[in-house]
């Protein structure tokens, strides 16, 4: 008896729900969705729609359709450990009797390191946001605290307490609390002060009162980045900022691990050849 067709839509949404079982992050759900559906729309304009119609060749023919249409290096591996992860997958559900990804090479690229702002960038940036309470209290915590920009948008107001930032759990993350420095508790405040009433209990708002969304924020800062004539920079600088800077100014590697909220030590330990090669100026994020 023929094994019953698995088509690639049935296989995509199969996998996006085995992600959320495995109790995976919904940024890294999203992304994978994304990369997959790339691949089968590739696949289907080869009039290929089942699981089993697809072989190393078309992954390989996929891999160049994505450095034909400018992929960087670094976006075409991203998703082929996407689909590396798909059809490891669909091998395990005996779905596919071979695994056609199991050879596909990644593209050769150099891992840039992270960006750390320098003094002069970060008093920059500060100063051309002085006028925007709100803008101002997020810059300081990004800096103060290293919190991550999901964790920052998802804050409510009981959050702050005892001078301290509570992040809650969510999805694969632990919670954690964050000691509060004078710089970020005076800009929290004078936010506070200002913040519109709302029903919503999110720390940080928009105009109109609805919570002040990720997207939003990135592209406000985006904005002021301009501003302060700081180039390729991005929000998650404000956090490799911290904590370059905490490890600089001699913050044991454990107790940074645990402010930043890293599940491996070793993802902090990435840090300390980073600092080693950049300039003696002073260390610490001087508070306002």
């Amino acid at each position: 008896m023929d094994k019953p067709i698995f088509g690639l839509k049935t296989a995509h949404k199969s996998f996006l729900e085995y992600l959320k079982e495995k109790g995976r992050a919904s940024a890294t759900i999203l992304a994978y969705g994304s990369d997959l559906r790339q691949l089968i729309n590739f696949c289907q304009s080869l009039n290929k729609n089942s699981v089993d119609q697809i072989f190393s060749d078309d992954l390989k023919a996929f891999k160049q359709y994505l450095a034909n249409q400018n992929y960087t290096p670094k976006s075409i591996s991203r998703k082929i450990n996407s689909i590396k992860t798909f059809f490891k997958y669909l091998r395990s559900q005996k779905k596919v009797s071979q695994n056609p990804a199991a050879n596909l090479a990644h593209p050769k690229y150099k891992t840039t390191p992270p960006r750390i702002l320098s003094k002069m960038e970060y008093r920059a940036l500060r100063d051309v946001c002085r006028h925007d309470a709100r803008i101002s209290a997020i810059i300081e915590l990004f800096l103060q605290t290293g919190i991550r920009i999901g964790e920052l948008a998802n804050l409510q107001v009981e959050d702050i307490k005892n001078k301290s930032l509570h992040i809650r759990a969510y999805e694969s993350r632990q919670g954690r609390d964050i000691p509060l420095n004078k710089a970020a508790l005076t800009a929290l405040e004078e936010y506070l002060n200002e913040r519109p009433k709302s029903k919503a209990n999110n720390i940080f708002l928009t105009k109109t009162g609805r919570p002040f969304l990720v997207r939003n924020i990135r592209g406000a800062i985006n904005r002021y980045f301009k501003s302060a004539g700081i180039k390729e920079a991005t929000v998650n600088n404000l956090r490799h900022t911290f904590i370059a800077h905490q490890l600089k100014a001699g913050t044991p590697l454990t107790l940074v691990s645990k402010l930043a909220g890293h599940k491996r030590l070793s993802t902090t330990e990435k840090y300390l050849d980073l600092i080693k090669k950049s300039s003696s100026e002073k260390t610490e994020l001087e508070e306002l």
